[in-house]
């Protein structure tokens, strides 16, 4: 349940259509087309179609990236800087790595990055990675157990299955958004930040709410990486304030 997928709107710092500075796509002007395969289906023709156009498919490839996924943190980390040399950093839904791997390669070699899936996760050099779901009972005992210490920032770009049925895969989605905000506000730091990935129709209002408590601004983006067509978009808390007593 807790995977995450390789292909996550409201203005909120979003530069345009622009790419994040830094990010050259060698991969534009692609048009290569798939022949129908016996036995192939016309939605996996397109699937391949897509990917072999996708200049970020092709971007992340010529960086040694996992995924295009990677891309989609790198802009959230222009919009909002995330990111901090030395910070102690949390991956929920790892697989197959490209966020963990922009993590890293960020933190440094002073920081931490622990990573958790239900899918293994090939050997990242740097990172900690935990084969398990984090829904399950001790998982996120093991994390921080991993961390050792308090987070700067919690990812969580976990996504159960699709069923087709839109309110269904709203809620599913919404259940991993509402434990991974429960276990930020466990580990994270003063200041700290939270992402999260959420469906079109962005997160329930009791959830926003208690975000806006817990955290100094709360805000929807929707980075360049991510595929228009796509339902996805993502929920980004800054500033954590811990409970007071806590």
């Amino acid at each position: 349940m807790t995977s995450r997928s390789g292909s996550g709107r409201s203005g909120s710092g979003r530069p345009g259509a622009s790419k994040p500075r830094g990010t050259r796509f060698s991969g534009r002007g692609l048009h290569n087309r798939v022949k129908t395969a016996k036995g192939r289906k016309t939605s996996s023709k397109m699937w391949l179609e897509r990917q072999l156009n996708d200049p970020y498919v092709a971007e992340a490839k010529a960086r040694g990236y996992r995924s295009r996924a990677a891309f989609k943190l790198k802009e959230l980390d222009v919009m909002f800087g995330l990111l901090k040399k030395g910070g102690r950093v949390v991956d929920l839904g790892a697989a197959p790595g490209g966020w963990t791997q922009v993590a890293m390669n960020a933190v440094g070699p002073k920081g931490k990055v622990v990573g958790i899936d239900l899918q293994p996760v090939d050997p990242i050099p740097g990172a900690l990675l935990i084969h398990q779901d984090f829904m399950e009972e001790g998982a996120p005992e093991r994390i921080k157990a991993a961390l050792d210490g308090p987070a700067d920032l919690v990812l969580s770009d976990m996504a159960a299955p699709a069923t087709g049925h839109r309110q269904t895969d709203h809620l599913r989605i919404m259940s991993l958004c509402e434990a991974a905000f429960d276990f930020a506000c466990e580990v994270l730091a003063p200041g700290g930040a939270f992402v999260a990935k959420v469906l079109k129709g962005g997160t329930e209002n009791e959830l926003l709410a208690r975000m806006k408590q817990r955290f100094a601004q709360v805000k929807h983006a929707k980075p360049p990486a991510s595929r228009a067509d796509s339902a996805e978009s993502y929920v980004v808390a800054i500033g954590f304030r811990p409970e007071s007593g806590a």
